[in-house]
């Protein structure tokens, strides 16, 4: 393992547990628990965009419903305090297209998911591409040098699944680590091709392994936060080695 580059690396937290305290009281516990899991693998003041993709397809309602998104939102926003200081994660809806963008902040996390939504249009199939697509051109056009962690959520297999694995080893020249995150029944065969993509060869199709997978199971909300921050965080260090290793992070 390659220790994280100085630059990229701050003395703590991007935004302190103060300024947490004082803009989003109710997620003090959830930047706490982050702030563990970052320690432990080794990305303690690391800096990092954070991106939120969610899954609009209409096998998601349910879950939009019952607060399981707006629960997941509220941890990435814990997460991204740690590594981002503008307090704000960019979140792209998808189904068949672009459903839609937001942007969930510590000062108004609370409900920001149903506000959202509200104003999207209809539920369709599950395409990952345009998701991907609509990411790496808000990245490029950020002009941020910084490195980015995706947070990818999804309730199964996307309908093409070709242009799925084409973006993805496309985009592992950029610096784009996606963490894909499943919602629903594991032993469903829709995650098979979470798994491949997981798994896919290096160097063979992409230059550096930039995805990780895991599954948060029918229930997400019943994950523990410290378990859910393990899995989320696990994988990017060994990314971010390697993608430091060609150049692709500097």
């Amino acid at each position: 393992m390659h220790g994280s580059k100085a630059a990229a690396v701050g003395p703590g937290p991007a935004i302190s547990l103060t300024k947490v305290r004082e803009t989003a009281p109710g997620l003090v516990s959830l930047y706490k628990s982050a702030g563990v899991s970052l320690e432990k693998h080794g990305l303690n003041g690391r800096r990092a965009a954070v991106y939120l993709v969610l899954d609009h397809s209409g096998s998601m309602r349910d879950y939009y419903k019952d607060g399981t998104v707006q629960a997941l939102a509220d941890r990435v926003l814990g997460l991204s305090a740690h590594l981002d200081d503008d307090g704000r994660v960019p979140v792209v809806f998808f189904s068949t297209d672009i459903d839609g963008f937001g942007e969930a902040g510590l000062s108004d996390h609370h409900g920001i998911i149903d506000k959202i939504v509200a104003n999207l249009g209809h539920m369709g199939r599950t395409n990952y591409h345009v998701a991907m697509d609509a990411v790496i051109d808000h990245h490029l056009d950020s002009g941020s040098t910084e490195p980015a962690l995706v947070v990818f959520q999804t309730d199964g297999g996307p309908t093409s699944k070709l242009a799925a694995e084409r973006y993805l080893c496309k985009a592992a020249k950029l610096p784009l680590f996606w963490q894909f995150v499943g919602f629903g029944d594991t032993r469903s065969s829709q995650f098979d091709f979470l798994r491949k993509l997981d798994e896919l060869a290096v160097p063979a199709k992409r230059v550096v392994d930039n995805a990780g997978y895991f599954h948060a199971g029918l229930d997400p909300r019943k994950v523990p936060d410290a378990e859910l921050y393990d899995r989320l965080v696990a994988e990017f260090p060994y990314w971010l080695a390697a993608a430091e290793e060609q150049g692709i992070v500097r």
